[in-house]
Formats: structure tokens, C-alpha cells, sequence
């Protein structure tokens, strides 16, 4: 790879590499200067990310102080459950971002976004038990990625009325991505800046669009990381990858999936085989303590059987599909084997895992207190079994606050009440749940809409099985067929004795 004999399709091929670059920093400086609305730049410390962020830097570099009069905040969306290599390289690549920016007197200011706890992933798969995404099912993007990104930029804008995302996104990667771009590129009111089809008051410019895969390492080469990073590091990181792609800054849901990309989720479960972390271990022996995520991630993947599923809804409706149960959210049991799984996934990498990557937590306290909270307080599951899971998983105590004394039972109480129930779960739920939500309504002054809550309790857990619900639901949509059948028959028997009494009468 030479800068002397650019690819025939590259983007450096009529005016070459240097004269290429010179025009780029021109038109960004440019743009840069043609009026004060904030820039957001997106960064995920991947190739294309990296090559944008640095010709931006290069073009406010050449400017003079007095010239640098707006910010350009630079954004990496953190999904908690990234690659713990790369999620480790980008997190000091913003530190180093950031104290290089502030020395050389440039307006970058570095801003590393997370989901709310509500939001991520392990909050809504072991908390309210969410299955494993899938591609009809893709309820990861919107709340780990678009949320997070989307209410930044929203913010920027109320600010300052406008904003400018620079987005390392390019034509090559994608028969898709370039319809998407060049159609975008129709609806343009400014040079180089594109409408953003999601976000109001705000505009897109892409200024590595029309480059190749070769060109961004060619120029990642061939000019140093100004910040201080190590653009060889990098491509040694894609070197150990079966993937050459990244995951982009992500805001809206036309967006692919990262999973088989170099950069995405270590649990993404939308694509077959996460390909990357598999060619990371097999290409690195140093890299083999990840083999636990990869194991969890396949189970996540593998486990599609409807028995780990309760038949009913999140809401507790049973809707059916093809006379068929619609399966909802993981039963209790899997979500604690889900938890179970990840904490012990945690001990052995923190054991046995690098130290260069610092202490990794695959799911924080804060998602840990938000899952106790919906186990106890939403599901009536008020055993509060996490603790346990947590203290023989870690072998350490549970480091989260007291969980509220006023429950309708104790752990052995419980435990009695699950053995008279004599095996049959739905049993034992409902009444835990109906003792639950007397408990919860005896503390309040006003117990109003305890009736309601019983009544919702007894609804849901009324059904005896799974074909029970199913043969119920049939019932009732067969009902006002039914109903309506009778009806005609008796306007028919109607319309007869009226037509046979006229004709009686006229003879």
C-alpha cells in the first residue's frame, strides 16, 4: 500500500493522495467557517471514524485561534456490552482526545454516551426478559444506540438551533448505504451537507464518502493520529478480525447491524456468527480469555426453545398466532440462568483475563439494582433472589442497598408456599403475586385500585397451561362468530313466518 500507486476506483486517483488531502482540509476549514453551528462528530475508534476525526483535526489545526469559535464535540456511543478490547481502546483514545485537544487550544471536546440503565441490554433481556434480539425483533438498536446519540443531538440543537453531524459513512461499504447517500444527496441545500431524514435541524456531511477501503488505510498510514494514538495499533486490530467493517455513529433504524462488524456488540445475536471475536481468538492466544463471552453469546443465540418462554405477553394477554401461543418474555428460572451465567462470565475473565484493559464489568451495579427492582417490585417476585445469585457467583457480598422489609413473606415462607402449590407454577405465582399486591396496598393511606391490581393479577394468572390459554382465546374469538350466526338464523326464521303470514293473508 503506496501513496504512489492509488487503487483505479480511489478517491485519490485524478489530483493524487496529497493534492486530495489539501482540497479535503480546504472545504472543511470551509465549512467550518461558513457559520456557527455546532459540529457533532461521530466516533467509534474504528478505521472510518478515525480517518474523518482526523481530517477534521487537520483542517482546524491549519486555522488561526481566533478562527476556532465554534465546538466540535466528538461522540462514542458506549452500548456497556461493546468488545472489551475495543470498548477499552476507545475509552482511552477520548481520555487522550481530550487532553491533546485542550493543549493544542482546539474546540474538540470528547463525550462518551451510555444508555440509560433502563434501557440496556442486560436490564431488559435478564430484568424484564426480553429475548435475544433478532432481526423481527430488534429491540436492542433503538435503546442502546439511537437513544443515547439521538437525545445528544437533540440537545445540541436546542441549544444552538442547528447542528452538523460529520459522519464517517461511505459509499463502498454498501450497495444500500450508497442509494441511501446519493439520495439524500438530491435533497441538498448546501454544498456537501445532506438532510438528515430522522433528525430536524440537522445536516450530514460525509468528507471521506466517495473513499475506498484502501484510501482510509492509505491515509491512516500515511499521516499520523494527531491526538496521539496509534493509527498501526489499529489496523493490527483489524488484522486479527475476519471483518473489515465498523459500526457507525447509529440514529436511525435504517442503520445495519454491527454484529459481523469489527466493532459491534459481543452479544449481538441479529447475525449468525459473531465472526470477529471468533477470528480475535482463534488469531491470538493473549485474546483466548474472551472465549466465556463468546460461549455466552452462542447460548443467547442457541436458546430458541418456547419452553423458557411464559406463554403470555409482557402485559400478560395471551395472543395467538396460527392457534398458537405468541411466547413472551424469559420465565424466571432462565432469567436467573441468564444473570448466573454472566456473573460467573465476569469472575473467570476478571481472573484469568489482561490487566492492560483494566477492571471489567460486564454489567454494572446500577443495572444489578435496576433488575432487583423489576424482579421485586414489577414481577411480584419478592423471593429477591438476586443477592444470592451475585454472592455465589462472585463470592463476595452483595455491595447493593436493603431491599424494602415490608414483603408478604420470607424465604422459607416462600418455599412452603411453593411446595403446597405442588409443582404448578402458574399456581404459585398468582397467589405470590395477589399476596404481593395486598402487601404493597396495605402500606398506602388510600387503597385505592386495589381491586383493579387483584383483578389484573387474577386475569393473568387464571389460565391452567399453555393450552388452556390457547383454548380459551379460541373461545372467545369464535364467540361473536357465533353470536352473529345465531343472529342471522333467527332474522331468517324472522323473515320467513313474516313472508309465510303476508302470503296466508293475500290468499
Amino acid at each position: 500500500m503506496t501513496a504512489t500507486k492509488p487503487a483505479r476506483n480511489s478517491a485519490f486517483a485524478e489530483d493524487g493522495f496529497a493534492a486530495t488531502l489539501d482540497r479535503l482540509t480546504r472545504e472543511v476549514q470551509e465549512l467550518y467557517l461558513a457559520d456557527k453551528i455546532p459540529w457533532v462528530v461521530g466516533y467509534s475508534g474504528g478505521k472510518d471514524s478515525t480517518a474523518t476525526l482526523q481530517l477534521v483535526w487537520m483542517a482546524l489545526q491549519g486555522l488561526d485561534e481566533e478562527q476556532l469559535i465554534k465546538p466540535v464535540h466528538v461522540i462514542s456511543t458506549d452500548t456497556l456490552v461493546e468488545n472489551p478490547v475495543v470498548a477499552a481502546w476507545v475509552t482511552h483514545s477520548l481520555e487522550e482526545l481530550g487532553k491533546t485537544a485542550h493543549e493544542q487550544k482546539l474546540p474538540i471536546k470528547p463525550h462518551r454516551l451510555t444508555p440509560k440503565v433502563s434501557d440496556t441490554f442486560w436490564v431488559n433481556l435478564i430484568g424484564r426478559g426480553y429475548p435475544a434480539p433478532r432481526p423481527k425483533f430488534r429491540w436492542c438498536t433503538e435503546r442502546l444506540k439511537i437513544k443515547p446519540s439521538n437525545h445528544f443531538i437533540r440537545r445540541v440543537v436546542r441549544k444552538h438551533g442547528e447542528a452538523i453531524l460529520v459522519l464517517g459513512t461511505r459509499k463502498a461499504e454498501s450497495s444500500g448505504r450508497s442509494r441511501r447517500m446519493s439520495s439524500l444527496e438530491g435533497k441538498r441545500v448546501r454544498d456537501r451537507l445532506s438532510p438528515n431524514a430522522s433528525l430536524p435541524n440537522s445536516l450530514v456531511y460525509s468528507p471521506i464518502e466517495d473513499w475506498t477501503n484502501d484510501d482510509v488505510w492509505l491515509f491512516l498510514m500515511q499521516r499520523p493520529n494527531p491526538w496521539g494514538y496509534s493509527n498501526k495499533e489499529l489496523l493490527t486490530m483489524y488484522q486479527g478480525a475476519s471483518s473489515d467493517g465498523e459500526c457507525p455513529l447509529v440514529v436511525d433504524t435504517s442503520t445495519p447491524s454491527c454484529g459481523d462488524s469489527r466493532f459491534g456488540c459481543w452479544v449481538c445475536t441479529l447475525v449468525e456468527k459473531d465472526k470477529s471475536m471468533s477470528a480475535m481468538i482463534q488469531n491470538d492466544e493473549e485474546k483466548e480469555w474472551m472465549l466465556p463471552l463468546l460461549e455466552l453469546r452462542n447460548e443467547l443465540d442457541n436458546f430458541r426453545d418456547k419452553e423458557q418462554r411464559d406463554f403470555r405477553r409482557m402485559n400478560g394477554t395471551v395472543q395467538l398466532f396460527h392457534d398458537e401461543p405468541i411466547h413472551g418474555p424469559y420465565k424466571q428460572q432462565w432469567r436467573e440462568r441468564w444473570l448466573t451465567k454472566l456473573l460467573e462470565a465476569q469472575q473467570w475473565i476478571r481472573e484469568n483475563g489482561p490487566t492492560n484493559v483494566g477492571r471489567i464489568d460486564l454489567i454494572t451495579l446500577e443495572e444489578l439494582e435496576e433488575i432487583r427492582r423489576i424482579w421485586v417490585v414489577e414481577k411480584h417476585e419478592f423471593e429477591d433472589n438476586l443477592p444470592g445469585i451475585y454472592e455465589r457467583a462472585l463470592g463476595e457480598p452483595y455491595p447493593g442497598k436493603p431491599i424494602d422489609n415490608h414483603l408478604p413473606l420470607g424465604a422459607q415462607d416462600v418455599e412452603l408456599l411453593r411446595e403446597l402449590a405442588g409443582g404448578d407454577t402458574l399456581h404459585f405465582e398468582l397467589v405470590r403475586e395477589l399476596l404481593d399486591v395486598e402487601q404493597r396496598h396495605r402500606a398506602m393511606t388510600r387503597r385505592a385500585g386495589l381491586f383493579d391490581a387483584l383483578e389484573r393479577s387474577l386475569r393473568r394468572g387464571f389460565y391452567t397451561d399453555a393450552d388452556d390459554a390457547a383454548a380459551r382465546v379460541r373461545s372467545r374469538q369464535e364467540a361473536p362468530s357465533k353470536l352473529a350466526r345465531e343472529l342471522e338464523m333467527d332474522l331468517d326464521l324472522e323473515y320467513a313466518r313474516a313472508t309465510t303470514t303476508e302470503g296466508e293473508d293475500t290468499t
